[in-house]
């Protein structure tokens, strides 16, 4: 039985076994945080650690931090706590740089792997993989073509092979749609292509078995489910088979083999260290790694069942008032947000904001989709509850049609 009232929702929550960690976030009153899609909350424990890193690591310790508080290998330490929120093993992971960044990497070593001279992406990717691989064909003198992965599209254009990269978000950032990463890794392989999966809008949402389903490269940030805080750095996996041969067109000193032999010459680290360039961002690294310490906590099996039932109840209540969802009904195909599109022209936007006005935080991407995160870990089900329950006041009450809801701010 779907629950339907306040209560039964709490009832779910005194029954959820992943409560305990609620209280591992600082979360503000009278707030339901729905957008951890696009910023993660605040790890109770963030705060100290950073201070530590910055008090004792730097103010007290100083340049001796870098072997006594692990500095230098912080993107290899850090890289082993993401593996497994990935299906990784360890030393396949490294943490450091921006998701652009090692999305340009990535691509730019798959094409000199592949030989081919197309990467083949989506049309409707987040712009960020649009304009990365730009640059990436643009230097490597390769081509790119656009297509509707979830579509027909995607075997016929394997077919032509000439394509060398496929790239793909393994969730859809607008809709939630959830791809299927050992079927199209599978398809990609047995056309010669490799493939690089950009994992911002799962790691941390939906299991991943990124060793299991043979990827080649995937990259992702760490601010959104995974609580790295604003800015956090990208992580970036790269499968065993390639960390002899692949090369990144971004040679730097932390990805040399030997770096403190301060040699004139570059030489390729022999592990997933090659992909490093320049030196980390050690006092955001300190706020990842204590966001990274509270998923050590929990159960990403758990997680998953949560965000399904959270996710089927905000669709029902969405449902209830005529809000049509382009996120799947199907469970493998969703991954933990509900996207809904605007009931007219041009409300999306000014509903948003007329719930955060209420305390309800979601957000709306251009042109028609209001966006909603759910994150396992500090939400509750009476959250869910009570959000859809404004959602269904502010549609039919109209209060979205005040002026001050319908002023754009630049980050929508």
């Amino acid at each position: 039985m779907t629950p339907t009232t306040r209560e039964e929702y709490a009832a779910l929550d005194a029954a959820d076994p992943l409560a305990h960690l609620r209280e591992e976030f600082v979360l503000p009153e009278g707030v339901i945080y729905l957008d951890g899609n696009s910023l993660g909350a605040l790890p109770r424990s963030t705060p100290g650690r950073v201070a530590d890193m910055i008090e004792r690591e730097w103010g007290r310790d100083l340049i001796r931090s870098w072997n006594d508080a692990g500095w230098w290998d912080k993107p290899r330490t850090l890289g082993a706590k993401v593996a497994p929120l990935v299906g990784a093993d360890p030393d396949e992971v490294i943490v450091g740089d921006g998701t652009s960044a090692n999305l340009f990497k990535c691509l730019v070593a798959a094409l000199r792997l592949s030989g081919r001279s197309v990467v083949l992406g989506e049309s409707g990717n987040f712009p960020t993989d649009l304009y990365v691989t730009e640059g990436a064909v643009s230097l490597t003198g390769a081509r790119q073509r656009r297509i509707d992965p979830d579509g027909p599209a995607l075997a016929a254009e394997l077919a032509r092979g000439d394509v060398g990269v496929v790239l793909l978000s393994h969730v859809d950032y607008r809709s939630g749609v959830l791809r299927d990463m050992a079927g199209i890794t599978r398809l990609a392989h047995e056309h010669g292509a490799l493939v690089v999966w950009d994992l911002c809008h799962s790691a941390g949402a939906v299991p991943i078995d990124l060793s299991g389903h043979d990827v080649d490269f995937a990259v992702g940030c760490t601010y959104k489910y995974l609580n790295g805080g604003p800015g956090a750095p990208a992580f970036l996996y790269a499968a065993r088979r390639h960390h002899a041969t692949a090369e990144q067109p971004l040679s730097g000193w932390h990805g040399h083999a030997r770096p403190f032999d301060f040699t004139p010459e570059y030489e390729p680290s022999p592990g997933v260290s090659r992909f490093l360039s320049g030196s980390q961002p050690l006092v955001a690294d300190a706020a990842l790694e204590a966001g990274l310490d509270v998923w050590a906590k929990a159960d990403m099996a758990r997680v998953r069942t949560k965000s399904l039932a959270m996710t089927d109840l905000f669709l029902a209540r969405a449902a209830s008032v005529g809000l049509s969802s382009i996120t799947p009904a199907e469970h493998d195909r969703r991954g933990s947000q509900v996207a809904l599109l605007e009931p007219q022209e041009g409300a999306g936007y000014p509903i948003v904001q007329a719930l955060i006005e209420r305390g309800v935080i979601g957000d709306f991407r251009a042109p028609d989709v209001m966006r909603f995160g759910f994150t396992p870990l500090y939400l509750r089900y009476v959250d869910v509850f009570d959000a859809a329950a404004h959602l269904v006041e502010v549609v039919e009450s109209g209060e979205w049609r005040a002026d001050r809801f319908n002023q754009r701010s630049q980050v929508t």
